[in-house]
């Protein structure tokens, strides 16, 4: 059969099976025939969590399950339950821990691959202020929500929750637990004004939202210290809290940093615009992991909005330099900002093409029905990773000397 240059099988090992590590490896597995290519897909979790949501687990809903094997099933793409511990970008080897069956003991693997495609993407970001760690709760993971979930729970009525943040994130999250827990005492603390990357109509339908939930907001509160009882701002201010989330942004994944991949100084994989590594042609990054460049030549931001475009052009980049065919070029592009404000209410701000707000903005029932669209639809891009794209698979040339020869003449 034609495969790759070596009569083997072309190893593909897709780390992290976040939004965009999993629609990539779908991806590549219907662009791909199987006889030709073994897709590993390397996750710690046997399931899909869908990480916009984890505002809303944390105040008691509960999300619809999405294992990945019954996602994958009849693709090919081999799931591995491990946790990535390193990666050797010059001896093309990624280093997991595994849980033994067997003994349920951790066993070290090493794991080689022809091309990688790196998806690990971010956990929270302290920003290295003091008590984060010990006293500050994340969503940024399921372990993490569900620990909120279950402090929440246990409050009384009366007693003060703090997010601390006021991206899309925090925004979210107070209001969430502020419609949920009408009974407790909800601020947040953000650095600037509220809403202040947003146009005048989208400021002012969240201040609407927060005084109709009853949220203090603090504005101007760049948060120096967490403390168990509450946290202090820069200029002295103490806000008491019986519980604080830090929603202060994200920090990607140390492992790359480690390598000899070129990464920037915040530990993101340079990529050119296949969302191929600049130093290692045989690497991919995506998502959060990734610096990708967009219109005005400005850095895409961490988000879903971002990751998914990224993960289709580098699913079709690999199966473009592996059969031979013309690399397509996905519009890295924005359009609108999707923010929930509880279940009942939302935002979508409308933004220029490198994510600047517009005048425009949609408020009320219909966005968050809006919101709750481009969420399931975010979801199903995952099982569904073929948007857009022909279905039928094409086989891999058995020269990969030809078959970048007619990428880069076709590019």
């Amino acid at each position: 059969m034609p495969t790759t240059q070596t009569g083997q099988q072309h190893r593909i090992i897709v780390i992290g099976a976040g939004y965009t590590g999993a629609i990539a490896a779908g991806r590549l597995a219907k662009r791909l025939h199987r006889e030709d290519v073994a897709i590993t897909l390397v996750n710690t979790e046997p399931d899909f969590v869908e990480r916009v949501r984890m505002h809303q687990l944390t105040t008691g809903q509960d999300l619809r399950p999405r294992p990945f094997d019954e996602m994958f099933a009849g693709t090919g793409v081999e799931l591995k339950l491990a946790r990535v511990t390193a990666v050797d970008a010059d001896r093309k080897t990624v280093a997991v821990t595994a849980v033994d069956a067997d003994t349920e003991e951790p066993r070290e693997e090493e794991l080689e691959y022809d091309t990688l495609v790196y998806a690990l993407g971010s956990a929270w970001n302290t920003q290295g202020v003091p008590g984060v760690v010990e006293h500050a709760h994340q969503i940024a993971s399921r372990p993490g929500a569900l620990r909120l979930r279950e402090r929440l729970a246990a409050l009384g009525a009366g007693e003060t929750v703090v997010v601390v943040g006021g991206g899309l994130t925090g925004l979210e999250a107070a209001t969430e637990i502020a419609e949920s827990r009408p009974d407790l005492d909800v601020a947040l603390a953000a650095r600037g004004t509220l809403g202040d990357w947003l146009s005048p109509k989208g400021r002012a339908h969240v201040r609407k939202v927060f005084r109709r939930l009853g949220i203090t907001a603090y504005e101007q509160a760049a948060v120096a210290e967490v403390r168990a009882d509450g946290v202090t701002s820069t200029d002295g201010t103490t806000i008491p809290a019986a519980v604080t989330l830090w929603t202060t942004g994200f920090a990607v994944h140390p492992v790359a940093r480690a390598t000899t991949l070129e990464v920037t100084d915040s530990g993101q994989i340079v990529v050119d615009r296949t969302m191929r590594s600049v130093s290692h042609p045989d690497v991919y990054a995506i998502g959060d992991a990734a610096m990708a460049m967009g219109p005005g030549d400005k850095p895409l931001r961490m988000s879903c909005a971002t990751g998914t475009p990224m993960a289709w052009q580098a699913a079709d980049s690999i199966a473009a330099r592996l059969t031979g065919g013309k690399t397509p070029k996905t519009p890295m592009r924005y359009f609108n900002q999707c923010v929930s404000l509880g279940r009942k209410d939302g935002l979508i701000q409308y933004v220029t093409a490198d994510d600047r707000a517009v005048r425009a903005a949609l408020t009320g029932r219909l966005a968050a029905a809006y919101k709750e669209v481009i969420c399931k639809g975010a979801a199903w891009g995952v099982a569904n990773p073929m948007l857009g794209m022909p279905s039928r698979p094409r086989r891999v040339v058995r020269d990969r000397s030809q078959a970048d020869a007619a990428v880069r003449t076709a590019a």
